[in-house]
């Protein structure tokens, strides 16, 4: 799978009624986790959506969720650039040139979906999510 780079939407609290309203606009596949899908959610979040992809048949993929416990929401800071697919290399090597002389705010390592996944701003105020499937 070639690496793929799109936007990811922050919304607060609204992100199932965004995605489906996109879905409505772009038609589509639209898969929705939220944080209950995984062990250890805590009670309060377990219905809010901790991703969601809506990839289209004109190829565009789109994917947001509802904010992070503990983060604030505000116009400026409510997307990232999202890069992801499985070759390791690219992805480790996109990585390490993001961060390397910006802000790393999630550490690229494996999480509970099983990918490995971290976040970054670049040094230019960018924020950046790099998420390899089924590796570390």
């Amino acid at each position: 799978m070639p690496s793929v780079l799109n936007p990811y939407l922050m919304f607060p609290g609204n992100a199932a009624d965004a995605m489906t309203f996109y879905k409505d606009v772009f038609g589509g596949d639209l898969k929705l986790n939220t944080y209950g899908d995984f062990p250890g959610a805590d009670e309060a979040l377990a219905a809010k959506i901790m991703h969601g992809q809506l990839d289209t048949p004109a190829g565009f993929t789109l994917m947001g969720a509802d904010e992070a416990p503990g983060m604030e929401l505000k116009a400026g800071n409510n997307f990232a650039v999202s890069l992801s697919g499985d070759d390791e290399s690219e992805l480790r090597g996109y990585w390490d040139k993001l961060s390397g002389s910006g802000q790393v705010t999630v550490a690229l390592e494996k999480q509970m979906w099983g990918d490995t996944f971290g976040q970054c701003v670049d040094r230019f105020g960018t924020a950046w999510m790099v998420n390899i499937l089924g590796s570390g």
